[in-house]
């Protein structure tokens, strides 16, 4: 199974898909680590744009394929970023979730946005400024959303597992 993770930065996405790889003894693919490596390989300058979503896509296929469950974390905010992790795993012949991760108080996301402290070395954080302006598709298919405002994290993975149960 491919499991999906999408939401707007500081949403809690990555602790929630973190701890739910771990559980479920899963690949776990973030996108920021892949492009920090990128940052790192590619020469100064050079443009990274889609690349490390097309690296995740591959390496999610063959772990798929090899029977593995995946989960998938980044803001993943464009239709075509979504069609295209669902395409993995069309082509992997399993099942895919989308799992959208917010966090609907705007003064909660901003403090999360504004203390948060990178956890792999290189990242560069967005401020609250880029948070908001970023682009970012409505979504057009049904899906998971967990609402992490006002939640720990413990009770927002006990909603996260109650909703996958019911999908799965």
């Amino acid at each position: 199974m491919l499991i999906i993770f999408a939401g707007l930065p500081a949403t809690g996405k990555s602790t929630l898909s973190r701890e739910l790889a771990r559980e479920l003894e899963a690949v776990y693919l973030r996108i920021d680590t892949i492009e920090c490596a990128l940052v790192v390989a590619l020469p100064p300058g050079h443009p990274i744009d889609d690349l490390g979503y097309r690296v995740a896509y591959a390496v999610a296929g063959d772990n798929l394929r090899f029977g593995r469950t995946v989960v998938a974390d980044s803001v993943n905010p464009l239709e075509i970023t979504r069609q295209a992790w669902r395409s993995v795993a069309t082509r992997a012949s399993v099942k895919s979730v989308d799992v959208e991760i917010v966090c609907s108080d705007p003064v909660e996301h901003r403090r999360r946005v504004e203390t948060r402290v990178a956890d792999i070395a290189g990242h560069k954080l967005p401020t609250w400024q880029e948070v908001t302006a970023r682009e970012y598709d409505v979504w057009t298919r049904s899906r998971i959303v967990v609402d992490t405002a006002g939640k720990t994290a413990t009770q927002a993975l006990d909603e996260l597992r109650q909703e996958l149960a019911e999908q799965i």
